[in-house]
Parts: structure tokens; sequence; C-alpha cells
């Protein structure tokens, strides 16, 4: 009872890693270890951790699973940590009110796990340091937002509830669809995928904000403009085709915005493709 079988992980068409911002609480960073190999997964990464997994509490929370904390991968901010990531994924429990929430456009758990029923490559799944989650400059770098549909009298999970709930939920729609059979590993599925790759998602997210920077109106009216755009065309999981006539469409948009505001930009740096940095 309650040991590691030598059973196969089972194979998954994208391959998901769970990142923590700042985890504090080393018996919380055990605790997800353990949830994360009770359905399967077992690619840990921190970002700036404020505990180490080294520490003694997080072995004994995390029982059989401390060959995640031996392989967690630790990075000192965000570029580096998703420079591979085709989907990033942000998770909160902030139920806030005003100008806010026209930032947040949350999903649910079955939600999510429908639309990486079609995904291959690397997906984040995010969450944020114990008491203080992700902040709103931190889930503007998400893709997409998830939230746990918790009673609104106590509304925020424990992290490693929340990574639990969250990869129960990935892990359940599979076995639903009849991909796995108990003690096998998934079988491989030979449907078309979907999956935009790291690169492209760089080029796609710097054209919109581009071309958001171009419009009309104050500040926060473009990051607002900024961000539904960016929300409402990775929400779709665009492939790299898709995404490449995107970036094409806003290039030029940008180009015509800044020619008609007078901006020598659209004649001195016009280019029909972004740079890949950040």
């Amino acid at each position: 009872m309650g040991e590691r079988r030598k059973v196969p992980l089972p194979t998954r068409r994208y391959e998901l890693h769970v990142i923590l911002v700042r985890p504090t609480h080393s018996g919380n960073l055990g605790a997800v270890c353990r949830a994360m190999l009770n359905f399967g997964f077992t690619s840990l990464r921190l970002i700036e951790p404020l505990c180490s997994p080294a520490d003694e509490e997080a072995r004994n929370r995390a029982k059989h699973a401390g060959a995640i904390l031996d392989d967690c991968q630790i990075y000192d901010g965000w570029g580096s940590a998703l420079s591979d990531i085709s989907v990033a994924i942000g998770t909160s429990g902030k139920r806030e009110s005003g100008e806010k929430t026209l930032f947040r456009h949350f999903i649910q758990p079955w939600e999510l796990a429908e639309k990486l029923d079609h995904v291959s490559g690397k997906v984040a799944l995010i969450f944020g340091e114990e008491g203080m989650g992700l902040s709103t400059d931190e889930l503007q770098q998400c893709d997409m937002l998830m939230t746990i549909p918790t009673w609104e009298g106590y509304p925020i999970c424990n992290l490693s509830h929340a990574v639990a709930l969250s990869l129960y939920e990935l892990n359940r729609s599979i076995i639903a669809d009849g991909q796995v059979e108990p003690g096998e590993p998934l079988a491989q599925n030979l449907q078309l995928t979907r999956a935009i790759s790291p690169d492209m998602r760089r080029l796609l997210r710097n054209s919109i904000d581009e071309f958001a920077a171009a419009l009309d109106g104050d500040e926060n009216k473009r990051a607002m403009v900024a961000d539904n755009l960016r929300r409402t065309i990775l929400r779709g999981l665009p492939i790299d085709n898709e995404a490449q006539r995107l970036i094409g469409a806003f290039v030029e948009a940008t180009t015509a915005l800044q020619k008609l505001a007078g901006d020598a930009r659209w004649r001195n740096s016009r280019r029909r493709r972004l740079d890949s940095g950040d």
C-alpha cells in the first residue's frame, strides 16, 4: 500500500511541466511532488524558490515521489523557465472586481482538459506563491488562465491541493476517453495534434503587443486590447502556420497604423517578421 509500483508512466500527446513560482514551504513542495506522481506527471520546474528541494520536510512529504525533487529544474525568471514552452497556463483562485477582472478570462479544469486533448508539445501549468498567487503581471504572461471552482466563502486552495485537483482532471479526462487501460501506459494516439512552437508563440505575442502599442488611447486601453487579443487567439490553440498568417496580418496592420499616425517607424523599421526575442 502506498508504494511506488514498477509500472510505466503514462504517455500523453503533450508533455506537461508543473511550474511553481516562489514556493515558500518545503512541506508543500514535497506534497506537490506526491500529487504529481499520483497522476503520472513527473516534470517540476521552480522559479525563484524560497525553499529547497533538499529540505528534509520536502523529502518526508514527497514520500515515494522523491525522484521528482531530485530532477526538478530551478530557474531565476520566467523567460528561461518558459523558453521551450508552447502553451503556458496560469492558475488563480482570486475573484477580484473592477478593472482587474477585464484581464482575467478563466476556464475551468475540465475545459482545460478538453482543450489539451489535441495538443502536442510542451505545456506549462503554473502556480503562484502560497498566500500570494500569481500577480496580474505574471498572469498576463500566460496564454490561458484556469481557476478551480471552489466555494466563494473560502476560495483559495492550499498549493498542493490545487495541483492535485488540476492534475486529477487532466488524468481523468484521458481515462474517461478510453485512452488508457488500468495498469497500462496510455496508448499513442495517431490523430492530428495541435501545437505551436515556442518561437512562434513568442513571435505571435510580440506582434500583438506591437499592434496594440500603435493604437490610439491611453496605456491601460492598449494593454487591455493586447490582453484580450492574446487570450482570444491563444485560447484557440493555433498551429504554426495559422500563427504565421496572424503575425503577418498584425505586422501589416501595425505598419498601416504607424503610417497613418505619422510615426516614422513604419518606414525606417518596417519588416515582414518580428525578432524572436522577448
